[in-house]
């Protein structure tokens, strides 16, 4: 499994998973970058994203929506604030409603996401940083956890293909 650490702190207000690939930071940058490969991880499997906007620059808008088993829309957003391909990208994140515009943009979760190569290999860690306590708790009692870590156990079969 990729995921090899998940860290909650409740004093920082951070969410935080580290991953390992066998792969190049540059191919492993591309699941972030190419939408059709983001749709097939970000997400729980049982729960695939479809993103219908994905602006991948500096103040670019990505929206999308989680499709769960029932056919229950879950809707979301990110602006992204900072990207320094192929190493680091960062975003602000939330829910959105059913026209994929933000609900909560006034406070959102915070994303940074840092890749890290060493001899043909690269660790990848996500951090989520969450306006309050409050915040960081509904999402852990929501399944973020478990969630993202399911999710991002996808990213290796992508990686393999392509």
């Amino acid at each position: 499994m990729t995921v090899t650490d998940t860290t909650t702190n409740l004093e920082e207000l951070t969410l935080t998973f580290v991953t390992e690939f066998d792969a190049p930071a540059e191919k492993v940058w591309t699941v972030w970058a190419d939408p059709r490969k983001l749709e097939r991880w970000w997400g729980p499997p049982t729960w695939p994203a479809t993103f219908v906007r994905h602006e991948f620059v500096p103040t670019g808008a990505a929206r999308y929506y989680m499709t769960g088993p029932d056919g229950t829309r879950a809707h979301g957003w990110w602006t992204i604030t900072a990207i320094e391909a192929p190493y680091r990208l960062e975003f602000d994140d939330g829910f959105a409603n059913a026209d994929g515009e933000p609900i909560d943009a006034d406070r959102p979760m915070h994303a940074v996401v840092t890749l890290d190569e060493t001899g043909g290999t690269t660790r990848m860690t996500v951090v989520s940083h969450f306006p309050d306590v409050d915040t960081l708790e509904r999402q852990l009692k929501m399944g973020m956890q478990e969630g993202m870590r399911l999710a991002l156990g996808q990213i290796d079969q992508i990686l393999s293909n392509s």
